[in-house]
């Protein structure tokens, strides 16, 4: 077995200043400090992938130097200040740690790419002392042939990781950081987008926001899914399963009915995600926590930080005809997204003061994501018939009844579902995954002009 080595790549001349942590960061950085540190991995956001045929190590070195003048997220630290805030303070030299794993003669470097992988995804980050960035490349033949980015979710989301991959892929192909500069403007750094938090304009987006959050939440039902006693097998609280229905008519499906109703394909899906909820829940009514990346605001269209938030949906008449269900979720979901862009923390807050005034507000533990442009789905060549797969269990997440992911695949489209087993149990998610693709086909099928699925 070949020995592994650590690189210090150097950094000098960067853009460097301090300041408040934005709405995101802190709220990223408050959730992970309450978890024990077993579960802080949790929060990062990683990606690996082959390379093939390869790439010289040097020309990969070059291209991490460059992204890191590119992105300020990638050398800023979190700071807690005396006054009980956290503050942002941006490195303008140092080193970034580079994983290097040379592959033996007879080694497979996707396989040693994949150790590694888990490997770097599996630790936490002091982000108050070290950059919330960790890299891994295995080489063979003197050419990378695996890459693996890890980052800590402090300072990058989802939609701010494909960014930093496709920067990360045209760097790597020759072109320049001030190239790419000019063609991702606008894109805020997180110390321009704090200071915009802090501003007047800044204030009031936050506290609109903030109102008509609160708004929905005294308007839906304060609990949607009862609870199913589980046999007392163990003292522990039972894991949660997660299930992943892959289903290779959905794509086009989904298309023709967006095409139709004159929707987005994602008011499809999370108006069939609202149906099934409201169906297996024994109510008319649907709220869901809706992950919104917020890159629909101009000047964070191209950022790389921590911009994504949760609106949250509510929608009456869940079980109408399904077709009239897609339309009105299409306006809701308008609304929806326009306020999801707000300080976490203070809404927390506000909810808090609420609840201990005894105001009764929606459950909003039902959360769903459209990931189809963020995360692909694993291929699985050769398999033309939707299957359910049961691939993992999670440990149990306080406060959420289901967590719904959409992803998409060259040859299907996947929903991933974990969910309580007290709230939904096994044959109920299962019953929730197919009764979302059979909404969406019996409707693609059915005639343009005749009558579409009902409740």
């Amino acid at each position: 077995m070949t020995t592994r080595q650590l690189l210090e790549l150097a950094f000098s001349s960067g853009r460097t200043g301090t300041g408040p942590a934005t709405w995101g960061q802190r709220a990223i950085w408050d959730a992970v400090r309450r978890l024990p540190p077993a579960d802080a991995p949790r929060y990062n956001i990683a990606t690996a992938a082959p390379l093939d045929p390869g790439l010289p190590l040097p020309v990969l070195l070059a291209a991490l130097e460059r992204l890191l003048h590119l992105h300020d997220s990638l050398h800023t630290r979190l700071l807690p200040d005396e006054a009980g805030g956290l503050r942002q303070l941006v490195d303008g030299e140092g080193t970034l740690d580079v994983h290097l794993w040379p592959a033996g003669e007879h080694e497979d470097p996707a396989e040693l790419g994949t150790r590694l992988h888990e490997e770097l995804a599996a630790q936490p980050f002091d982000t108050a002392a070290q950059w919330p960035v960790r890299v891994g490349a295995v080489t063979a033949g003197g050419l990378v042939r695996h890459i693996s980015l890890v980052l800590s979710h402090t300072a990058v989301d989802g939609s701010g990781m494909s960014r930093l991959v496709a920067d990360l892929s045209a760097l790597c192909l020759g072109s320049s950081p001030e190239e790419l500069a000019e063609l991702r403007e606008p894109a805020q750094q997180p110390l321009e987008e704090a200071e915009f938090q802090t501003s007047e304009r800044g204030l009031r987006r936050d506290a609109g926001a903030r109102k008509q959050f609160v708004r929905k939440l005294r308007l839906g039902p304060p609990r949607l899914f009862p609870s199913h006693p589980l046999p007392p097998t163990t003292a522990e609280p039972a894991r949660f399963p997660n299930a992943v229905l892959r289903s290779p008519a959905l794509p086009r499906a989904v298309e023709r009915v967006a095409a139709r109703h004159r929707v987005s394909t994602g008011s499809v899906l999370l108006a069939a995600t609202a149906a099934m909820t409201a169906r297996l829940a024994g109510s008319t009514e649907a709220v869901l926590n809706v992950v919104v990346n917020n890159r629909f605001l101009p000047e964070l269209a191209n950022a790389v930080g921590v911009i994504a938030g949760d609106g949250l949906f509510h929608l009456p008449d869940a079980t109408a005809e399904f077709g009239e269900v897609v339309r009105r979720t299409h306006a809701a979901a308008i609304g929806t997204y326009r306020h999801a862009y707000y300080d976490r923390l203070a809404l927390a807050a506000e909810i808090d003061r609420l609840t201990a005034e005894g105001v009764q507000l929606a459950d909003r533990s039902c959360v769903f994501n459209d990931t189809r442009e963020l995360l692909p789905a694993p291929a699985a060549p050769g398999e033309e018939h939707t299957t359910l797969s049961w691939p993992v269990e999670f440990e149990p997440r306080p406060g959420l009844t289901y967590a719904l992911d959409a992803l998409q695949s060259a040859e299907a489209l996947s929903l991933a579902m974990t969910a309580d087993p007290a709230l939904l149990p096994r044959p109920a998610m299962e019953r929730f995954l197919y009764g979302i693709e059979e909404l969406i086909l019996t409707e693609a099928a059915a005639p343009a002009d005749g009558a579409a699925v009902g409740a």
